[in-house]
């Protein structure tokens, strides 16, 4: 569809298009006193019939603009109000930008359907690559963070030594000897208590205790000795065996 011839108007004063008129009457460089509005009501009727694929919207736009050379030419016939806000020649400027502003934002819309369409203008690629994502650390520590590090590497490097105290063991051979010595002496239950040294005292007599225990133990598999426990944790005793 074509677009229609802009509207020119001839009437007694001015011919030529009509938004020139409207920009010149706001500034004052056209008379309208002489404009005749009834002519321009005709000659704008005829251009809508005249018209008939006339986009609606420019026909709309004529209108607004006829509408406001009337109301112009009455306000300068008319006695001004002055508490009228904002004055009809300030009217009349931003009725000019909005048509600006309106024709500014077709001509971007008419841009965009002009534009060339995937799958009939532009045609993607057969076999599409996919994009390469490039990825950059960037690392924030502070100086305890830092030492920190620092600290945890250079525990993990560092040669350990190890150092075992010397502390005081009865081993296992003195243990059963010293129960076995004893064991012939009683002949009553006796807790594994009274087997150890009497001057034991600290990590020795643990040591003793744990020995004597694994003793017991040994005697008993060679059957020279009985174990007794009444219950769990209970006090254990031993007796010998008579040959």
């Amino acid at each position: 569809m074509s677009d229609p011839a802009p509207l020119t108007i001839d009437i007694d004063g001015w011919e030529g298009p009509l938004d020139l008129l409207l920009a010149l009457a706001r500034s004052q460089k056209v008379d309208l006193r002489q404009l005749s509005i009834l002519q321009l009501v005709d000659q704008y009727l005829t251009y809508v019939n005249e018209a008939r694929e006339l986009r609606l919207e420019l026909a709309a736009d004529y209108l607004v603009m006829a509408a406001w050379l009337a109301y112009l030419k009455s306000a300068l016939l008319l006695p001004r109000d002055p508490e009228i806000e904002p004055s009809p020649e300030e009217m009349a400027l931003r009725l000019q930008l909005r048509l600006e502003r309106l024709a500014a934002m077709r001509e971007a819309g008419a841009r965009l359907v002009a534009r060339d369409r995937l799958g009939r203008d532009v045609f993607t690629r057969g076999a599409p690559e996919g994009l390469k994502t490039v990825r950059k650390s960037r690392w924030q520590a502070e100086i305890y963070d830092l030492i920190s590090a620092y600290g945890q590497i250079s525990a993990r490097t560092r040669p350990v030594m190890h150092i075992v105290a010397v502390r005081p063991v009865m081993t296992l051979e003195d243990a059963i000897h010293r129960v076995s010595e004893l064991i012939g002496q009683r002949v009553e239950w006796s807790t594994i208590e009274s087997f150890l040294p009497e001057d034991a005292s600290g990590s020795y007599r643990k040591s003793a205790l744990a020995s004597s225990f694994v003793a017991a133990l040994e005697l008993a598999k060679q059957g020279r000795v009985e174990i007794r426990q009444k219950s769990a944790f209970a006090p254990l005793y031993l007796r010998g065996i008579e040959a």
